[in-house]
């Protein structure tokens, strides 16, 4: 598939906006099990304000990939069938839970209004999540992305993104709060480790075994078929939004590339930073988390092979 940089950036925007939210109202669950703790309104008004940022950061990228934003709207009317519809629906829904969050805090309304505020914000969220994820799980045809593995990531990838951010943010400001964020983050950051290690291990022997040959796409069993030309000189949009146009060696090497930047550095870092306190080594670790994770939402779309390709191999 074609990696589009302006879903790659929603994707990794938006995540870290959710993860930034659900630190948020942890802090303020946090509070409730601590007596005489508080962080105060603007501590939670400042973090809904970085993550209402990210969140509309990550919107208007999206829109980069419509052919006629105007026509965007008429997405909204899917929602029965379509993960996309229902994706169009949660992100505005949890925008507006963020919103009303952050200005809650803002105007210092109760602990108890806020807290219920954020609880509806996390149901938006979890909705979000899910249907963000299910857009790609939900391709039966498309194996690589066919797994409940698919929607596990896109949560764990945010709440590693959005906990490093609130580590950062927390960090900045001074409570309590910069370790439990950061130990989150980490455990988020190896178990986003393993889980993507498992996708790449199952895709390899999704490789091994195809289950669509050009034997098979044309109903003729002669294994001696080859194909000579894909049909036209100059492309198409097929061939151009259905591949990524780099080398496999490219593709290959672009995996331990973003293992160590989104994954393992970051986890190193973190831990470091955990026994030292430091601000610096937790930024650190979520600047290259996230020119990791860019790398690693290049591959996740670049990994799949679209059944169609099988007729556009070979320009002839």
């Amino acid at each position: 598939m074609h990696p589009a940089f302006s879903v790659i950036f929603f994707t990794t925007l938006a995540g870290a906006g959710q993860g930034l939210f659900t630190a948020l109202l942890l802090g303020q669950v946090y509070e409730l099990s601590e007596p005489g703790v508080q962080y105060g309104n603007e501590f939670y008004f400042n973090g809904g304000v970085i993550a209402l940022v990210l969140l509309t950061l990550g919107l208007i990228s999206s829109t980069f990939h419509l052919g006629h934003p105007l026509r965007g709207w008429r997405a909204f009317s899917q929602w029965r069938t379509s993960w996309l519809s229902r994706e169009i629906i949660a992100l505005p829904l949890f925008m507006a839970s963020v919103f009303v969050y952050t200005v809650a805090h803002f105007m210092e309304m109760s602990f108890t209004a806020t807290l219920a505020i954020g609880f509806f914000g996390m149901l938006a969220n979890i909705g979000l999540f899910i249907c963000t994820g299910m857009i790609y799980a939900c391709l039966k045809f498309l194996r690589e992305w066919a797994t409940p593995l698919t929607v596990i990531n896109f949560v764990i990838f945010g709440t590693a993104t959005g906990f490093s951010v609130a580590a950062v943010y927390a960090g900045v400001m001074g409570p309590e709060l910069v370790k439990p964020f950061a130990i989150i983050a980490l455990i988020a950051t190896v178990l986003g480790l393993i889980t993507r290690g498992m996708v790449l291990s199952r895709n390899a022997e999704l490789r091994k075994n195809p289950t669509t040959t050009v034997q098979t796409a044309i109903g003729i069993r002669d294994p001696n078929i080859k194909q000579r030309s894909m049909g036209m000189m100059g492309g198409s949009y097929n061939t151009r939004e259905f591949t990524h146009g780099a080398k496999e060696s490219f593709v290959q090497n672009i995996k331990p590339f973003f293992m160590l930047m989104a994954f393992v550095i970051p986890a190193v870092l973190h831990s470091f930073a955990l026994y030292s306190d430091s601000v610096v080594l937790f930024a650190a670790a979520l600047l290259i988390h996230l020119i990791g994770l860019i790398a690693e939402r290049w591959h996740f779309f670049a990994q799949v092979n679209h059944p169609q390709n099988i007729y556009y191999q070979t320009v002839g």
